[in-house]
């Protein structure tokens, strides 16, 4: 499955009967078992239906880091975000990409 950013939009946890997506790196992961971090109310909502690789490389919730943009990072960040990526890997399923 592809989507745009803009379709990734309709998978944010609004919408009961739709499962809840985060994106990485431009990979798409059903995070809807996960419903409790990504749903309404969750610790980390502000990623659902998202592309959060930059916050998620930053530790961030702040509005303007969660995007897919990965300029600037450094290092450190991009480790952390291949961390996140594998933890990802681990615990959801990937259902498609971003384009």
């Amino acid at each position: 499955m592809e989507l745009t950013i803009q379709q990734l939009k309709q998978f944010d946890g609004s919408d009961a009967s739709k499962p809840i997506y985060v994106a990485l790196k431009g990979k798409i992961f059903d995070v809807t078992t996960g419903k409790s971090f990504y749903g309404p109310g969750g610790s980390y909502c502000m990623f659902a239906g998202k592309d959060a690789s930059r916050a998620l490389a930053k530790m961030s919730k702040n509005d303007e880091d969660i995007c897919a943009s990965l300029d600037g990072l450094s290092e450190k960040e991009m480790g952390v975000l291949n961390d996140w990526e594998k933890k990802f890997e681990a615990k959801y399923p990937v259902i498609g990409s971003v384009v």
